[in-house]
């Protein structure tokens, strides 16, 4: 007997990921508060771009909502 499943990625199509990927800013200019955050993050990336390297690993962490998926 085959369950019946509740969840399935058919229902997802690129219409929704790209309505998705179309919310979320593409600059981090455009990510509204955590400033702190923000400037840190600025300065990593603007150094790794002077070294010309990819940006190290970096852990955010916190409770949910406050956007780290995002930035």
């Amino acid at each position: 007997m085959e369950d019946e499943r509740l969840i399935s990625n058919a229902a997802f199509d690129q219409n929704d990921e790209q309505t998705e990927l179309s919310l979320r800013p593409q600059k981090l200019a455009q990510y509204i508060g955590q400033e702190k955050i923000k400037q840190k993050v600025a300065i990593y990336i603007e150094a790794a771009k002077s070294r010309q390297e990819s940006l190290d690993h970096v852990l955010l962490y916190g409770p949910p909502g406050l956007g780290k998926t995002t930035l």
